[in-house]
């Protein structure tokens, strides 16, 4: 049976569209789980700002969550939720005490992220983003990401996940204010994880990429209700294998990385009968040198078109990449008609 025919199921709705105009015609009392705002503070506690700088002229842009009317709230730790009961989004901000602690903040962010989960009644994670300062600087010994995957490991773990196959979509970028911040989708059901055939899956990534994996899917099928169908596509970069490729070449970078999305799209493709495209999907990019945006801008003009909603759409941002070779990342998602092959 699909999650849409559950009786009293509230579908979940998510919808992109500028900053300003979300503070100006929704406010709290309306049945919004919340929003995540790229690059500005949300004004409102339950709008989640992405701490990153916007690049280029364009306004900045939120992605908006709607779901039931009846919505309650609470606090587990630092984890903030808000929920119908079938979906849930949250928020965690953590800051460093002194050097070498991101591994024990990450273990228990994710820790009361597992705690808020059980709060809500939404055990089923269908989408992650972190976002952490300094990600490629050493952490006394280990470089900060490598320390943050430990850290999220360990709390997998001790919560009795599966740290392999079925992991939720998910990014990391590193920021240049604020804390470790992570913000979670959350569902009564699981979504079916997605790889790419032309990556390892992250989590069986070899030790030269440190001590613990990365935990992720390349992206995830989640039912919404009424025959919808979100792909949750993770942070998407030069990756063939598990090792970065074009160093150097923004542009080349870029374009394989479209590769990858399209792999990833005709994986999800072999899952269901709902059909994404390229040039439709709602991006997140992240540019880790500001003065390459445009080239990035010019690359995707090319690939998908210079009227494509995609771009229409597309929030820039500057960021740092989990890898200090890779000069771009996208991430992305969409929801189109359609069922899980069963």
């Amino acid at each position: 049976m699909s999650v849409s025919d559950t009786l009293s199921f509230s579908p979940l709705q998510v919808r992109r569209l500028p900053l300003s105009q979300l503070r100006g015609s929704i406010d709290a009392s309306l049945p919004a789980l919340g929003a995540l705002a790229y690059g500005e503070g949300g004004g409102a506690d339950w709008i989640a700002p992405v701490e990153a700088t916007p690049l280029g002229s364009a306004p900045a842009m939120a992605d908006l969550w709607q779901a039931g009317a009846e919505l309650r709230s609470g606090c587990a730790g630092a984890a903030r939720w808000r929920s119908d009961g079938q979906w849930s989004l949250g928020m965690i901000e953590l800051h460093e005490q002194r050097q070498g602690d991101l591994e024990e903040l990450a273990y228990q962010g994710y820790r009361q992220l597992f705690d808020a989960l059980k709060q809500a009644g939404t055990p089923h994670l269908l989408r992650l983003w972190n976002y952490l300062p300094r990600i490629n600087e050493d952490g006394g010994g280990l470089e900060r990401y490598r320390q943050f995957n430990v850290g999220r490991q360990r709390a997998f773990t001790d919560a009795g996940l599966g740290v392999l196959e079925g992991a939720p979509a998910a990014c990391a970028l590193g920021v240049h204010r604020g804390g470790l911040s992570i913000r979670f989708l959350a569902g009564q059901r699981a979504p079916v994880a997605i790889e790419n055939p032309r990556q390892v899956s992250a989590y069986r990534y070899p030790s030269d990429y440190g001590p613990r994996p990365p935990l992720f899917s390349r992206a995830a099928l989640a039912e919404l209700g009424d025959d919808q169908l979100a792909l949750f596509i993770s942070g998407t970069a030069s990756i063939v294998g598990h090792a970065s490729v074009h160093p150097g070449d923004v542009a080349e970078q870029t374009r394989e990385t479209l590769r990858n999305l399209q792999a990833v799209l005709d994986a999800a493709h072999r899952r269901c009968d709902a059909r994404y495209s390229l040039d439709e999907l709602h991006l997140v990019v992240y540019v880790r040198h500001p003065a390459q945006a445009p080239t990035i801008r010019d690359v995707l003009v090319k690939a998908l078109g210079p009227q494509a909603p995609a771009l229409r759409h597309a929030v820039f941002l500057e960021a740092d990449i989990c890898r200090h070779d890779l000069l771009v990342e996208i991430e992305a998602h969409a929801v189109a008609s359609g069922a899980l092959s069963r």
